[in-house]
Parts: C-alpha cells; structure tokens; sequence
C-alpha cells in the first residue's frame, strides 16, 4: 500500500526513498517536492455560482480554509478549481466534504477518539474493537483518490437533483490504519459463503422512522478487501469528524460513497445491504428510469483527468509560452499516460507526469508547455490507465449524474491575449 514506482527519483536514491516511506509524514513530505509552481490568483472558481454572498462553513468543518471552498450546503463543501495546491497530496483543510447524513454530534468522537467500538461479524469469531484495539493489529498508509460519485454531475444535460458539482468533490489524501485483511486474521477469517463487505456509518437515526431508509450502510465485493484498511489518520493527522473520524472504512479505487464515515459495523454477508442508499441509491440507473437493486452499483471509479491551470474563463491568459497543468488518475489501475489538447481535442501531444509516483491509487500531477497565440483556446486532456483505458470524450448517461469522466466536460476555455 506504501509501495511506489521502482524507478529511481532524481531526488532520492532507492534506499534513500524506503527510509522517507517508512512513515505517512515522510510519504507527505516527498508528495510535497517536485510539484507544479503555478500561481494562485485569487479569482473567481468557475464552479462558483456568481450572485450571492459565500455560504459560511459549518461548525463541524470551519477549521477548512473558507477561500479555497464552495460551500453548497451543511453536507457538501467543495474543493475551487484552482485551489488545489502545488503538490500531489490535497491539504485536509481544502479537501471537499460531503455527508449523506448529518454527522454524529456525541462529544466524545472528538475527545475520545480511541473508546470508539466496531463491532465485526460475519466472521469465524465475532466480537467488537475499539479504536485503540485496533491500533494494535497492524498499520498501513494508503495514498489514493477520494471522489465523490457525482463530481462533474454539473454537466449532466438534464441536470440531474443532487450538489452541482464541477471537479472539486475529489482530493488526493493519505489515510492511514490497519489493513482489513489484519482484522480479519483476528477473528479468526470470514464465515463460509460471505459475497459482500457491508459497512454501516455511525450516524444518528430519529427515533420512529425506518432505519434502512436514512442509515448510510454500503455493500462491495469482498474483492475489495484486498487493499482496504479501517482508517484513523488523514494525511498524518488524527482522522476529523468531518472526514470520518474517529474510524473511516477506505476501499481505495472505489467511489467515496463506499468508505463508510463513522464506521461502528463491519460486517461479511452474502447479500447487499438492504438501506435505500445501496438498493435504490447510487445506481446506474437510465435518465428517467425508476432506481432498481437490479442496475448496476456505483462502486469502482474508472480513468480521468482535468486541467486545474489555466482554468478560469474571466481571466485573460498572456500570449506565449504557457504552462497547462492538472492531474490525471487510473480508477483501479495507475495512469499511464496523459495528453493535452490546445484545440478542443482536433490534436493530441502527450504531457508530463510531474512530482513523485504514489501508487496506482493515487493521482498524478501533469504539465505541459505550449506556445498560445493570442485568441480563443480550448484546453483539454486525457488520460490512459495501465488497463489500457482511455478516458472518453463523452459522459456515461445516467440518471444522478454520476461518474462523469468525459474529456468534453472538463475541458477549458481561455481567453489569450
């Protein structure tokens, strides 16, 4: 899960690299060398509706830098285009936020962190952990993307309900905790038959209403478990309330829907979890059908890319040598390559990857430098993973507006003069 790209760094040498890795501080640091210099002008995010004032954060997430964010509603908070930073790893205080239920408000998830209990079945020997518990099982480091299921949902032509989001419901992060794989050889390993990995948040349910229909429990292939760990770190920092803390599932490769906040049930099944939000909720369900268990599951996140520099339609742009940048990620598999347009997608050159290699899970930073005449440019890019998929220049139609990796979408337009 710690483990990068064999080639050397022209920074460190190998052994160099294994000494920096041996701690998420030390994966931090290196994610921090190398990455694009590129100026922060303070202009309006195109993702930003103009016209009233800025929503105020929440209280669960004021600590998050207010310039930086979109603040949609309580529940959703996103990352401005141009906000992501210089370096491969997104700051925990400009990563997006969204919650599907109001978060715990008990004290003593932030006090107390360590006294949380997951309870684990679905196993030979069923018992329950509490944090600090866990902490003595085993520990991994995983860097990977964490993206909302509707990030680009703003482009959907029949504009789909849901938080409009452009490309800042994602981030690139590092969680640490212990693998699943170690839980499981705790309690002795998974019953007989078991399908699914079902984890079940921890929020609270008003009194009289049906669990199912507002409890936030998610089902993935037991696949997943090969590299999903149960996390109480975010970027080498205790996990806050507002990304999952004290305890976060994270299936890395998976949509950020499937890494359960709040994670009080982890559970081996043979069937999904009954909850509307994994039977009707997050589905590929056609434009204007009615949601069904029988389409498929939004889960696995496939190939994208998206220009984070130049990227604002009101800014003018100075003629010249211009450098294009943004990042690129695999889904399941690493990006492998990376293209940019500077003609709406009539011609391809190949780009860059910059900055350090985290592993396939995590995204890339990209750069490319062209001569830009003065006038109108669409900038576009696209990436191919180690599968050989290349991202589509047009969406997947569906009906919430999910998944959206269409080059089209996400490409700019600039004004150069």
């Amino acid at each position: 899960m710690t483990e990068l790209s064999k080639e050397p760094g022209k920074e460190l040498g190998n052994a160099g690299r294994r000494r920096m890795l041996a701690s998420t501080g030390g994966m931090m640091a290196w994610a921090g060398l190398g990455g694009i210099a590129r100026a922060d002008t303070g202009a309006a995010d195109p993702g930003a509706a103009a016209g009233p004032a800025a929503k105020p954060l929440p209280a669960y997430a004021g600590w998050k830098d207010a310039d930086s964010m979109i603040v949609h509603s309580a529940n959703t908070i996103e990352t401005k285009r141009t906000a992501f930073g210089n370096g491969v790893i997104t700051p925990a205080n400009r990563l997006f936020v969204r919650n599907n239920v109001a978060p715990p408000t008990d004290p003593a998830l932030v006090k107390e962190p360590d006294s949380w209990t997951l309870e684990v079945s679905g196993v030979a020997e069923p018992r329950s952990f509490t944090v600090a518990e866990l902490k003595t099982l085993g520990l991994a480091a995983v860097p990977m993307v964490l993206q909302c299921s509707g990030n680009g949902r703003n482009w959907f032509p029949h504009k789909p309900s849901g938080t409009q989001w452009t490309v800042g419901a994602a981030g690139c992060v590092i969680f640490t905790g212990v693998p699943v794989k170690a839980v499981l050889e705790a309690v002795g390993g998974m019953a007989d038959g078991m399908v699914y990995m079902t984890s079940t948040g921890g929020e609270e349910i008003p009194a009289g209403l049906d669990p199912n229909t507002i409890k936030v429990e998610r089902s993935v292939p037991i696949s997943a478990i090969e590299d999903a760990i149960l996390a109480w770190e975010l970027n080498g920092q205790p996990l806050p309330l507002a990304h999952g803390g004290p305890l976060r599932i994270i299936v890395p490769g998976y949509t950020g829907v499937n890494s359960i906040k709040y994670i009080k049930h982890l559970a081996f099944t043979k069937e999904q979890s009954p909850a509307k939000i994994q039977q009707t909720s997050y589905r590929w369900t056609p434009v204007g059908g009615k949601p069904s268990p029988s389409d498929d599951a939004i889960w696995e996140m496939p190939v994208k890319s998206w220009i984070n520099f130049p990227s604002d339609p009101d800014q003018t742009v100075q003629a010249g040598r211009v450098l294009i940048s943004g990042v690129a990620m695999g889904g399941m598999t690493a990006a492998k390559t990376i293209e940019v347009s500077v003609n709406g997608g009539k011609d391809w050159q190949e780009a860059a990857f910059v900055g350090p290699d985290l592993g396939k899970y995590a995204w890339r930073e990209f750069a490319f430098s062209a001569e830009l005449a003065p006038g109108t440019h669409e900038l576009a890019c696209r990436a191919t993973n180690e599968a050989g998929d290349t991202q589509p220049e047009e969406r997947r139609e569906n009906n919430r507006g999910y998944i959206n990796n269409s080059w089209r979408d996400h490409m700019v337009v600039v004004k150069v003069a």
